[in-house]
């Protein structure tokens, strides 16, 4: 009996420690995991940053798919519609996909987070206006502004989420993040007029052409900020998830898209045609939209907030680097301070708070252009 004991302790000591090496081979294969989608979360989040700037800002200034300044500018309006289009069938076949791959199951999806949610939708036309909107005010500012110059002063949006942030939410910042507000202020009012651009300007033209451009950018980071701080306000504790979310914003985004094209382009189109200016340039501008803000709001959960500002740094300096090689941008001495302080004052916003019944949450950069936020 005693040696039936000894053995059964044997197999049970066995057993566990079996047990205790699977559990630590598993937790390693996780963490290994981990690392390659959070490391791959920094790529695509540099990746998206950067390369749609950059198309956009090609394809508004070289007019025909051969690259020449020659033949019709395409239309930002259409341009915007087609990619909330395609954004929105994509997150259809992904719900179509997740649900069994039956039309069934989707259409019941649909109805039951669409049709039966009034109230919802009702809400979040807000943001779907503002996501539009913004959209639109991309094409006019990178029609303006260098791609360098716009990656920079579009940092504002992190200025108006935290104004947004304190006066809807009433959160409070500690005395670093406003002073990196400050710094941030002063690094974009720098790079304005510091007058570097991609091409030789005939002086007063090209100061209105800034002008614009920056009005635009300041109405985009105004609405970046104003409609992210609303949908956290609006949704706080949903648990929908991303891709039905986004077939919510999808349908009255694609509404309002389809009104603005003719609103403001109806006698263009008219006169023209819907796909004026088209070439298979202007079609990998608008798939990299529609999937790239896709892709980095499903990644962006992964990446802390240090690879955050590290990709926000990085994406400045890449898009300097390659404007100034494709572009023959040269920026001089004040874009090159502005610069500098800009990214320094990511680096100081995103730096850890010490708890001290500051909120917490919240103070993550935002990222990517027209990216919808979630909570699910």
């Amino acid at each position: 009996t005693d040696e039936a004991l000894v053995k059964s302790r044997a197999i049970k000591k066995s057993k566990s420690k079996s047990k205790m090496s699977s559990d630590t081979d598993v937790k390693k294969k996780q963490a290994e995991h981990h690392a390659v989608i959070k490391y791959g979360s920094l790529l695509l989040l540099v990746g998206q940053m950067v390369g749609l700037v950059l198309l956009m800002r090609y394809t508004r200034t070289r007019h025909s798919g051969n690259g020449s300044e020659d033949g019709d500018l395409y239309l930002a309006s259409t341009a915007v519609f087609m990619m909330e289009i395609m954004k929105f069938l994509l997150c259809c076949a992904v719900v179509f996909h997740q649900k069994g791959s039956t039309l069934t199951n989707l259409r019941s999806e649909i109805h039951t987070h669409v049709c039966a949610s009034p109230n919802e939708m009702l809400k979040l036309c807000v943001p779907s206006f503002l996501y539009t909107i913004q959209n639109n005010l991309l094409y006019l500012a990178l029609t303006n502004l260098d791609a360098a110059t716009y990656q920079i002063l579009y940092q504002l949006k992190i200025l108006t989420t935290a104004l947004f942030s304190a006066t809807m939410l009433g959160r409070r910042f500690s005395k670093t993040k406003w002073a990196s507000l400050v710094v941030l202020t002063a690094g974009v009012a720098l790079v304005q007029i510091s007058g570097s651009s991609d091409h030789d300007g005939d002086g007063e033209d090209d100061d209105k052409n800034r002008l614009a451009g920056l009005f635009a950018v300041l109405c985009a980071a105004c609405t970046s900020g104003f409609s992210g701080v609303y949908f956290e306000k609006i949704l706080k504790g949903s648990e929908t998830s991303l891709w039905i979310r986004n077939i919510q914003m999808g349908i009255p985004s694609m509404i309002i898209a389809w009104a603005t094209v003719f609103l403001h382009d109806a006698e263009e189109v008219e006169r023209k045609g819907f796909f004026v200016g088209y070439s298979p340039m202007v079609v990998l501008v608008i798939t990299v939209q529609a999937v790239g803000g896709l892709i980095v709001a499903v990644v962006v959960k992964y990446a802390d907030n240090v690879l955050k500002v590290f990709a926000t740094s990085f994406s400045i300096l890449l898009s300097c680097l390659i404007s100034a090689l494709v572009f023959d941008f040269r920026p001089n001495f004040k874009f090159l301070v502005g610069a500098s302080l800009v990214i320094l004052s990511t680096a100081m916003y995103s730096k850890p708070e010490k708890k001290r019944g500051l909120a917490q949450r919240g103070h993550v950069l935002p990222i990517s252009h027209g990216t919808r936020k979630t909570s699910g």
